[in-house]
């Protein structure tokens, strides 16, 4: 696959309806898009293995903890601790080799793993940490890929919001904390994680990157438009940063104005 061919695949992806969205394959075509010398077979094969795994453990297991063994003891997916800003901890294809990464990266292969197996598994957008929803006979419960699986208590949910800035009367409502979300915005949310930190060490290449796959994951947002417009501002590439703008003010009016600003001062640059 190239660079070319994943584009294509996640303008496909990004089409598709949410009940419908190939997460892992959408999560390997953003992974060969960084970088498409590698071979994603790796990834394919944990993912397969990973299925096999859980549906042997459902067999004398309950849900979640068979789920986090699966990935966790079978895998041995477990989250850095020591190189957490390590750029191949948001790519699934290096996480599949490394087995270990950031807990959305993880999150893949346990929500790939527990949809094959039939498990109401999905992803959480918690705040500054991403968790796993999965349905219990006892109710929702929450998992943590980042540290094996583990089931996070509610009070330690309560704990991690307020530890994030949430004011209290939002911090004890778990049914907002575990709110569960689409797999596109779970693939979206490691697309940002790639921009905020290419765009940290001012690796504007690898920002743009990030950037227009979010733009061909929701084809409907501004937004990824507007950093792609600055990840290309960064590279000196005005013209490029110009048309990004556009298609920001294009696609929705609410953007005009802080499209039109940027694009001005870049027009300014230009000339």
């Amino acid at each position: 696959m190239t660079r070319e061919d994943a584009e294509e695949f996640l303008l496909d992806a990004g089409s598709a309806e949410d009940g419908a969205f190939p997460l892992l394959d959408a999560a390997i075509a953003c992974a060969i898009h960084e970088e498409p010398s590698r071979d994603p077979q790796g990834a394919r094969d944990l993912a397969r293995v990973g299925v096999e795994r859980l549906a042997t453990r459902l067999e004398r297991e309950s849900p979640e903890e068979a789920l986090a063994e699966a990935m966790a003891g079978d895998l041995r997916l477990a989250g850095d601790l020591f190189t957490y800003e390590d750029p191949e901890n948001a790519d699934i294809v290096a996480v599949s080799e490394r087995r270990k990464g950031l807990p959305v990266a993880l999150g893949i292969f346990y929500l790939h793993a527990g949809r094959r197996c039939g498990l109401n598994v999905q992803g959480v957008d918690f705040p500054g940490h991403f968790l796993l929803r999965i349905e219990t006979d006892e109710g929702p419960l929450a998992l943590d890929p980042f540290s094996e699986g583990r089931v996070v208590l509610p009070s330690e949910l309560t704990r991690r919001a307020l530890h994030a800035g949430l004011t209290p009367n939002v911090a004890d409502r778990l049914d907002r904390l575990m709110a569960p979300v689409s797999d596109r915005a779970v693939l979206i949310r490691l697309q940002n994680t790639i921009y905020a930190r290419a765009s940290a060490v001012r690796d504007y290449p690898r920002a743009e990157r990030a950037a227009l796959r979010r733009a061909l994951l929701d084809p409907t947002d501004h937004r990824p438009w507007l950093d792609v417009a600055a990840s290309r501002e960064g590279q000196g590439a005005l013209a490029g940063a110009l048309e990004a703008l556009a298609r920001a003010t294009a696609l929705d009016g609410g953007a005009a104005l802080t499209a039109r600003a940027q694009r001005e001062r870049v027009r300014l640059r230009l000339n």
